[in-house]
């Protein structure tokens, strides 16, 4: 038998939070034996499989609401589950309510692989823009994160929760802390093959070669069905064979990163090379993407690129301007004679009129700029919030 959780509570429980499955909100004699119908929102979600078998129930399916659309999280439920789609759960209810005795079978549980469209930004993933240093643009990639299956302690329950006694070695998470891993592993699969890279130019070959698409050559989608932007993957998804070979790479040095925090907020890091009266904007930075916050007519900045390709090569760049701004970057092609050359070139940024004036005031614009030598493809993200 099937029932949903709204129908099925103690008397009190608030209405706005009856679908969820919370702590002591299910009436035992309406759920005993039953599949229950709950709905993500507040509250762990292993807690509302804890909470149905508490009250009797005998399986759960959680169903995601409109905000997690089509993301699918896996748990380890204390108790037979599932997690359905915010399209399907509704259909399930759609069933109930029409039903005078809905019942449903949970099927065992079967791996599905390439499953699309993927990568999809989940709905969890941090966003920006930088709340601290809006001229730097933050995420500055996007990594698996979504039902990562790791190594799991035998110390903790893969639930953690009180009364769940069960030992496993693996476990299914998700979360920011999932992606971590993955960037941190590239990371150091750089510095194995490249040791004499800095930090800031591993950073900049992970960046400058992640995608933008997904696996079916669309744009990378949001967890709710809308297209996905740099304010929600930075310069995208990382792809650790190409980030090996990246071509040109942003580096930056430690008085770089010091005169960076002297501009933001002022911040004296080492005192045995003191802030100058004017330090250079947070945005002259040699970082891989580009943010400008507030723009108000024009500016320039100044980025350099190093060779880490072999020998010889020449660059061309493209630009993908965003609404409302115009985007000149000078010179439009470099040309290096060997392996570590460094090029400088600058970038001017200005906003542009429409009709009634400026036409993106107050909204963030994004757009790119590219250098390639027909092999290598080096992509910097640019967002722009006009004032």
């Amino acid at each position: 038998p099937l029932v949903y959780a709204a129908d099925a509570v103690v008397p009190g429980t608030p209405a706005n939070v009856s679908n969820q499955c919370l702590p002591k909100s299910l009436a035992p004699e309406k759920v005993r034996g039953k599949i229950v119908v709950c709905l993500r929102g507040t509250g762990l979600r292993v807690e509302k499989g804890l909470e149905v078998k508490l009250a009797g129930g005998a399986a759960i399916i959680l169903g995601n609401p409109p905000a997690f659309g089509g993301e699918v999280p896996v748990d380890a439920h204390v108790l037979p589950g599932t997690a359905v789609s915010s399209v399907d759960v509704n259909a399930i209810i759609r069933y109930i309510n029409s039903s005078s005795s809905p019942t449903a079978v949970l099927d065992p549980s079967r791996t599905v692989v390439d499953v699309k469209p993927s990568p999809v930004m989940a709905q969890f993933s941090s966003r920006g823009p930088n709340v601290n240093e809006p001229n730097i643009l933050k995420p500055d990639v996007t990594a698996p994160g979504l039902n990562i299956l790791a190594a799991w302690s035998e110390a903790s329950s893969p639930t953690k929760l009180d009364g769940d006694n069960r030992v496993v070695k693996y476990n299914i998470m998700s979360g920011t802390s999932m992606s971590c891993p993955h960037v941190s592993a590239t990371a150091v699969l750089l510095k194995s093959a490249h040791p004499g890279w800095s930090s800031a130019a591993i950073r900049s070959a992970i960046m400058t070669t992640a995608t933008t698409s997904n696996a079916e050559g669309g744009p990378m989608m949001d967890a709710d069905g809308t297209v996905a932007g740099p304010i929600d993957y930075g310069s995208g998804h990382i792809r650790p064979k190409h980030a090996l070979d990246p071509g040109l790479v942003y580096d930056a040095s430690y008085q770089d990163y010091l005169l960076f925090a002297c501009a933001s907020g002022g911040a004296q890091l080492d005192h045995s090379l003191p802030c100058p009266a004017t330090p250079p904007p947070p945005y002259q930075l040699n970082h891989p993407s580009l943010a400008i916050h507030g723009l108000n007519g024009s500016v320039t900045v100044q980025r350099t690129v190093t060779n880490v390709g072999q020998g010889s090569a020449r660059y061309s760049v493209a630009v993908v301007e965003p609404m409302g701004v115009s985007v000149k970057v000078s010179p439009r092609s470099l040309s290096f004679a060997r392996t570590g050359e460094k090029k400088s070139f600058r970038i001017k940024i200005e906003a542009t009129k429409g009709r009634g004036g400026w036409r993106v005031n107050g909204q963030f614009v994004a757009g790119s700029y590219t250098w390639s030598d027909g092999v290598h493809v080096v992509r910097s993200p640019l967002v722009v919030l006009v004032a």
